[in-house]
């Protein structure tokens, strides 16, 4: 017998005959609509309270431009999450509800705290208190790592006590941080998202979590429709709706049944950038929350590649390795793929890092300027 979310029970060979189409279909189309009538309006709202980009810095866009993108992917994605819920689809996990009120609660949080960073352009330190409180009251709804299987001994294991609490923190700040960092080219990080909430879909429908498989199924409408304005050239910037997306994937990837690799692998690219920005930014003596153009995507735009080039790269390498992830059943070839990617990324960063710095260099005392090998 398998209880509902709801609290009735169904027989095991009826869940697996229930194909919710209906819900998917209004889930989906819910969130697109949302998203299609929300972000035209951020568009305008961000420009009229001044929550924009001006051309210059970091960014290379030609126009001031919105930053309120969390605006329409918070309200198309919890407005399609919340329609979901009315379908009454059944549910494997009797512990469904508290774990969706995590997520909900959670988003708040990290929205409105994301909001205040848009408009007053937060330090770091306040944002990871806002990030450490979105990811601990998720926690708090038993949206968190508690097993996993371990490929170097070869079954699963489960994790008692602060061990709980620090791998899913860790896990819930490194998605946010990593997503918020790969947007730097319009439509990166939001095609990105999109591609993780599809394969994390596929996977739910596989293992017949169709209930929990409307929650990326929502945020996929919200970001399709999200994306028609902000693909280059972009009408409006994620802005700290990077950030929720990530938490939004960060409790996805638990939901789904804490398939931490599977979203370790679509994301892995991105990942490993970031890692090697961290580390490059503190052995060059500068904080690793500074920004700069050291990122893989930023190092593209540099070197000529139009924003729509490195979408479709990243886009590729995110299909190909979520296509892996969901082909590739044993944990250690999943780990040896992901050690791959991540090994590849940042040997190729750091020879870029290398060739700037050589580029860059002081002149020498002939006062000739060395040449980059």
């Amino acid at each position: 017998m398998i209880e509902t979310a709801r609290g009735d029970y169904i027989h095991a060979g009826d869940y697996n005959r229930t194909v919710p189409l209906t819900a998917i279909a209004a889930t989906f189309a819910g969130a697109l609509v949302l998203a299609l009538v929300a972000t035209p309006l951020a568009v305008r709202l961000g420009l009229k309270l001044g929550i924009a980009d001006k051309p210059g810095g970091r960014r290379r866009h030609s126009r001031t431009t919105s930053r309120l993108g969390a605006v329409p992917l918070f309200i198309a994605f919890i407005g399609a999450a919340l329609l979901a819920q009315t379908f009454n689809v059944p549910t494997l996990d009797p512990q469904e509800d508290t774990r969706f009120s995590g997520l909900l609660i959670g988003s708040v949080v990290i929205f409105v705290a994301g909001l205040l960073d848009d408009r007053l352009e937060l330090r770091a330190g306040p944002q990871f208190a806002a990030q450490t409180l979105a990811a601990g009251i998720a926690i708090a709804h038993l949206v968190f790592i508690e097993r996993f299987h371990n490929p170097l001994i070869g079954r699963e294991q489960v994790l008692t006590g602060w061990p709980i609490v620090a791998l899913s923190l860790f896990w819930y700040l490194g998605m946010m941080n990593t997503v918020n960092f790969l947007d730097g080219i319009d439509g990166l990080a939001a095609t990105v998202s999109l591609i993780a909430a599809g394969v994390t879909t596929i996977h739910m429908m596989r293992e017949g979590q169709y209930s929990v498989a409307l929650l990326p199924i929502a945020l996929m409408g919200a970001l399709m429709g999200f994306l028609v304005f902000n693909v280059q050239p972009a009408r409006i910037f994620l802005g700290s709706g990077a950030q929720y997306l990530g938490f939004t994937l960060a409790c996805l990837g638990i939901i789904a049944g804490a398939k931490v690799a599977l979203l370790l692998l679509v994301m892995g690219v991105p990942i490993a950038d970031v890692a090697w920005q961290v580390i490059d930014r503190l052995r060059r003596g500068k904080s690793p929350f500074e920004g700069d153009r050291g990122h893989l995507h930023l190092r593209l735009a540099d070197a000529g590649w139009s924003a729509r080039r490195i979408v479709a790269l990243y886009a590729a390498v995110c299909i190909t390795f979520g296509g892996v992830a969901l082909l590739i059943q044993p944990p250690v070839l999943k780990l040896i793929t992901l050690g791959v990617v991540l090994a590849g990324v940042v040997i190729t960063l750091a020879l870029l890092s290398s060739r700037a710095q050589a580029f860059h260099a002081p002149p020498t005392s002939d006062n000739t300027r060395q040449t980059p090998p």
